[in-house]
């Protein structure tokens, strides 16, 4: 019995430990250099409006990979920096609905949201940060729980506090058998 607690212990540690150290690395590098950088041309984004529905929701957690802007097609969903208007400085995420150049030669993306009645001001190839190409359902789920009090609970402080008393209760038991020893001989 012991020996199954322990190894349940472990791979739920283990678990829970990559999956928050890998979210946590990918949520920092962009964060702390404000979107500039990306995990090996990849980035994560949270959906945080309802301009994508039914595609997005709010909550869901999007991986978007740096394209090469020749290669995005009508259809693609990007994700991009928006420079004018209510969208500068923000970091959009919405379909293009056109692609086209100017008199220079340089590509125009037409974008919108799915539940937007207005196309979005034109962006260039400079502002795309990449093509959206998965959306990641568990941590979509993570993210939409700990959002919540009773997510934050089971999802966090429970696991957290199981991790801490199963140490706790081990180091114990190591104790007890190595006082048991010394006791028997």
């Amino acid at each position: 019995m012991k020996k199954i607690l322990k190894t349940l212990t472990t791979i739920v540690k283990t678990c829970f430990t990559i999956v928050i150290v890998i979210f946590i690395m990918a949520v920092c590098i962009q964060r702390f250099s404000n979107n500039k950088l990306s995990f090996m041309n990849y980035r994560i984004f949270t959906v945080v409006t309802g301009s994508m529905v039914p595609k997005y929701v709010v909550g869901d957690v999007l991986i978007s990979k740096k394209t090469d802007p020749y290669k995005i097609k009508k259809g693609d969903t990007i994700s991009y920096l928006g420079n004018s208007g209510s969208f500068n400085g923000k970091i959009v995420t919405h379909e293009v609905i056109n692609i086209e150049k100017d008199k220079d030669n340089n590509l125009l993306f037409h974008t919108k949201g799915l539940a937007n009645l207005i196309e979005d001001p034109i962006v260039t190839s400079n502002q795309i940060y990449g093509v959206v190409i998965h959306k990641v359902l568990i941590l979509s789920w993570i993210y939409k729980m700990v959002s919540t009090k009773v997510g934050m609970l089971f999802l966090i402080i429970i696991p957290l506090i199981f991790i801490i008393s199963s140490e706790i209760i081990s180091s114990l038991i190591d104790k007890e058998e190595e006082r048991r020893k010394i006791n028997c001989q």
